[in-house]
């Protein structure tokens, strides 16, 4: 039987002492050794012999580790790497945060004419998204607008991505190559389109050996795409069909529909491939490769639909002088987290990892916020060994983490005035978010709130959760290297967060 184990550091007074203490008691008994003796069996059953499982749970008040398995070894968190990416970043900045956009004239404004370019300076704001607005394109309208009210009616030159707020890589390290072009693996930089995602929908041609026809969104006129798609016969006799790479999705005619979408590593343009069946529509979503390229070209077309012309002229002719316009501020951090948190957001998470470099070095790069968040850390007592941090997201199997890690950060937000912005920004157990349909029916339901993480062979779920006698307790179940279906390591999660929400202590 496992001893129970004290957490030294979870009260304030303390907060300089990092260490697990075995408590004087003997070992756990009645609900503790009920609880124990249940997950025990559930981890050490036969289908998991070939899992690593990693499982901490806590009640921070008291002081009491109630179950501890593989506390202090490292696994590959998923998206649980959010935790780390959100709690350093709303600790360091604030809930008040506001990214901003800069729009400046490079040139001389005369007469409604800029004989210059339109320079577009970012820092990384994320809310220009459908995700987040609605359309993708209504704050670059409002921003086209504001440059309408301002008298511009003509640019000489280009409008351009300038500044070099988040220098570096736009995909995060160790990402997968093969998988760049996917929803999940859209880069980032100082300018963001619609969390670096293009929608593709697919129509089939007025009949049969007629190419497909494809309109972009959320901006109409990019990428542009080579269609190499062709319309033929309907297969009724088939199920619906599905794409390969680029996140396609067969529409009502069956197994006709096959289609796929790339982009073309030498230039901008997407390659869409295959067939489509007469009469049939296909959505598919690819990821932008050059995420300044999408913003500017979506706030050209922008500007072309408020009647603002760009000539293209060479920048070399215009005068030295810039003035910036107007600044666009994003809505607040305290806004945002949960546009992260609950759908669990790939790319506002790499955002926030470069925002943390930048607000705590001046360099926006994945590699300074590494360093930011291992100051942070040491400040909050974790230790150094406990964890790897190489992405903002966690898509990169290089991040690793231990439960005993993670039950430090969620304690150190217990006791932040942000935790409850924190708290109510994670998904919900039967509510909404990446749990919004588990544990449903279940003392965990609308009860549990945790993040959870999804990676090939990876699973976790990591939060809190509030007892029958409304205690809160901390808990981290990490899994790696699974053989069995995953809805199999789900039900070990979710039956211990029922377990939880239904203890009296």
């Amino acid at each position: 039987m496992r001893p129970i184990f004290r957490l030294a550091a979870f009260s304030a007074a303390v907060a300089g002492c990092a260490t697990l203490r075995p408590s004087t008691a003997s070992g756990p008994s009645g609900a503790n050794a009920s609880l124990s003796h249940s997950i025990d069996s559930m981890i050490g059953a036969r289908d998991f012999r070939s899992a690593n499982w990693g499982i901490l749970i806590v009640d921070p008040q008291a002081g009491d580790t109630l179950y501890s398995h593989n506390a202090a070894k490292l696994f590959i968190p998923a998206s649980n790497q959010k935790l780390v990416t959100s709690s350093v970043l709303l600790e360091r900045v604030g809930p008040d945060y506001r990214y901003k956009t800069y729009v400046v004239a490079q040139g001389r404004l005369t007469d409604g004419t800029l004989d210059g370019n339109l320079a577009v300076i970012g820092r990384g704001d994320p809310t220009t998204s459908n995700h987040m607005k609605g359309d993708a394109m209504l704050p670059l309208r409002a921003m086209a607008d504001s440059l309408w009210q301002r008298g511009v009616r003509q640019i000489t030159g280009e409008v351009v991505a300038s500044g070099d707020a988040l220098p570096g890589p736009v995909a995060g390290t160790g990402w997968p190559w093969d998988g760049l072009d996917g929803n999940s693996y859209a880069g980032v930089d100082e300018l963001l389109f619609n969390e670096g995602l293009t929608t593709i929908r697919v129509r089939s041609g007025p009949a049969i050996g007629s190419p497909a026809i494809v309109e972009t969104g959320p901006a109409k006129t990019f990428p542009l795409v080579h269609v190499a798609a062709m319309t033929v016969a309907a297969d009724t006799s088939q199920p619906a069909g599905r794409s390969g790479r680029g996140g396609g999705r067969g529409g009502r005619r069956g197994a006709a529909t096959r289609l796929t979408i790339h982009n073309d590593t030498g230039s901008a343009t997407l390659t869409l491939r295959g067939q489509i069946a007469l009469g049939d529509s296909a959505t598919l979503t690819i990821a932008q490769h050059d995420p300044d390229a999408a913003y500017i070209a979506a706030f050209m077309e922008a500007l072309r639909d408020r009647g603002i012309v760009v000539e293209h002229a060479k920048p070399e002719v215009y005068v030295a002088r810039t003035d910036t316009l107007f600044a666009v501020q994003s809505v607040p951090l305290r806004e945002i987290l949960p546009a992260i948190m609950k759908p669990s957001q790939n790319q506002i998470a790499e955002i926030f990892l470069r925002t943390i470099g930048l607000e705590g070095t001046g360099i926006g790069t994945a590699d300074s916020g590494r360093r930011v968040v291992e100051r942070q850390f040491a400040e909050w007592n974790i230790a150094p060994d406990g964890f790897v941090v190489r992405d903002g997201s966690g898509l990169s199997r290089s991040d690793l983490i231990s439960p005993e890690t993670i039950i430090r950060i969620l304690d150190h937000m217990r006791r932040s005035p942000n935790f409850q912005l924190f708290y109510d920004a994670l998904p919900v157990a039967g509510v909404d978010g990446t749990i919004g349909t588990r544990m449903r029916n279940t003392p965990a339901q609308a009860n549990l709130h945790a993040k959870t993480g999804t990676l090939q062979m990876v699973r976790s779920l990591s939060g809190y959760v509030t007892t029958a006698d409304k205690r809160l307790l901390e808990f981290s179940i990490l899994c790696n290297n699974w053989t069995t279906p995953q809805a199999d390591v789900d039900r070990v999660a979710d039956t211990i967060g029922a377990m939880l929400a239904g203890l009296r202590r």
